[in-house]
């Protein structure tokens, strides 16, 4: 499996919940942080549910 490094670019504050259980389950809990995971279809589908928080560094 590929690995994938997810970078947390804007903040979670006034975010809604679900968000913020999505980002504290791949790992990050501040911003600039980068966690790496392998590429398996669980992790992609929770970084497209914030992707609009984080970007993905290949």
């Amino acid at each position: 499996m590929a690995k994938i490094k997810i970078k947390q670019v804007r903040s979670r504050i006034g975010r809604p919940k679900d968000q913020k259980r999505t980002l504290d389950a791949l790992g990050l809990k501040k911003m600039n942080a980068i966690v790496e995971h392998e590429s398996t279809p669980q992790i992609l589908g929770m970084v497209h549910k914030v992707k609009h928080l984080v970007t993905v560094l290949e």
